[in-house]
């Protein structure tokens, strides 16, 4: 990169939102010590999958760069004025919750983030983000089972345990059901059955401590068929509140998986009551949900939630007033263990000669360096491990520290 596209760079994260001079947006700063974690052993992690390709400029719109607005066309528009962040950054006006949190120091947002993936394909850039590989289907497990390895517990919110999950361990699952809770009769035959076979005993202890409390509304949408690329979830604030409950209980799970689909914006994303504009509303309201149950039991401060997509979408609008499949993007972290109230982005610009092939948002930070720092921090996971296992052939990409 050029020294006019050095300085312009170091510029614009100094730039306010209106012009005047504010404080820089913070930049990256990786653990210089690992394996140590805040939460002695305590610590509680969320990992939050959006499906589809969430646009990181929409949700995240860089307002003080001098090319957003003719980058972006209409997609810089918003029915009102985004939620203003550090240096060029705001939020979309729909995470008020989000923003509040922030400015709690609760919560923090990375930019131009993004996987060592670059195809655009939704099914292949899904699989290396739970995978934790460089390519698709290069693996056949997932970097958080790895990380759990055989005794961890974690538990999806969904109908089968994702990928990102699967591991040496057992991890759970639970969705809502319309049936109705099997009855004591049923439940001590079953244990009577399986108790000559020590791994069926055990998920039926599992299954009966998750079955507590766990009862959901009647109408509840469970389905989980893939539409672009897409996997639809049940209701995802209901099952947000439920993964508080389950990881508030003293001998639940540390470790839970949510998704939310509905971020694939090809077309009409500006609409005011559009689909992208209802998935960021349905995020935030999940994600205050999340955070209102964990405090409310107690295990916020020790609490920390990651929320990231497959990639992020094209710069420039495309013909259907939406964005088309890009590769950098934006994820959030909150928690009342983090450091928040910052911006971390190494940011490129959005010039059309500062953007991946011409086309999309370039990444400066590779997301395992954001999940590499959090499992080493919150759950105390082996420096060896994250290069090795976690994360195969990672050694280069440094843990990113956003503990506190």
């Amino acid at each position: 990169m050029n020294d006019s596209t050095d300085f312009a760079r170091r510029r614009l994260l100094r730039a306010a939102l209106s012009g005047a001079l504010l404080a820089p947006a913070a930049t990256l700063s990786f653990a210089t010590t690992r394996g140590t974690g805040n939460s002695g052993g305590n610590g509680r992690f969320v990992l939050v999958i959006l499906r589809g390709g969430m646009d990181g400029l929409y949700a995240v719109p860089a307002v003080g760069d001098p090319e957003f607005a003719a980058a972006r066309g209409a997609l810089a528009q918003y029915t009102s004025a985004p939620l203003p962040l550090e240096g060029p950054f705001a939020l979309h006006p729909a995470l008020a919750s989000l923003h509040e949190a922030w400015g709690k120091r609760e919560a923090l947002v990375l930019h131009a983030v993004g996987l060592p993936y670059r195809e655009r394909s939704h099914f292949d850039a899904q699989n290396v983000l739970e995978g934790g590989g460089t390519r698709p289907f290069e693996l056949d497990s997932g970097w958080l089972g790895r990380a759990l390895g055989r005794d961890g517990r974690g538990i999806a919110l969904a109908t089968a345990v994702p990928l990102v999950l699967r591991g040496p361990g057992s991890p759970d699952t639970w969705s809502p059901s319309t049936l109705p809770d099997p009855s004591a009769d049923l439940v001590a035959r079953l244990e009577h059955l399986y108790g000559s076979d020590a791994a069926l005993a055990e998920a039926l202890a599992r299954a009966k401590a998750l079955r507590q409390d766990g009862s959901m509304p009647a109408d509840a949408n469970t389905g989980d068929d893939m539409a672009g690329g897409q996997r639809r979830s049940g209701p995802f604030v209901p099952l947000a509140r439920r993964a508080a409950e389950f990881l508030a209980q003293p001998t639940g799970p540390r470790v839970a998986v949510l998704e939310l689909g509905g971020w694939d914006s090809h077309a009409n994303q500006t609409a005011a009551n559009g689909a992208t504009t209802q998935a960021l509303r349905t995020l935030d309201a999940g994600l205050a949900a999340l955070r209102e149950g964990l405090a409310g039991a107690g295990v916020w401060r020790d609490s920390v939630v990651v929320v990231a997509s497959e990639f992020g979408r094209e710069v420039a609008i495309n013909g259907t007033q939406g964005s088309d499949h890009g590769t950098g993007g934006a994820a959030f972290v909150l928690g009342g263990a983090i450091r928040g109230g910052r911006v971390l982005a190494d940011w490129p610009g959005l010039a059309k000669k500062d953007r991946f092939e011409g086309r999309d948002l370039r990444i400066t930070t590779d997301l395992r360096a954001l999940l590499k720092g959090v499992l080493d921090e919150q759950l105390q996971v082996a420096a060896s491990r994250l290069d090795a296992e976690v994360f195969p052939g990672s050694a280069g990409v440094r843990p990113l520290a956003v503990l506190a």
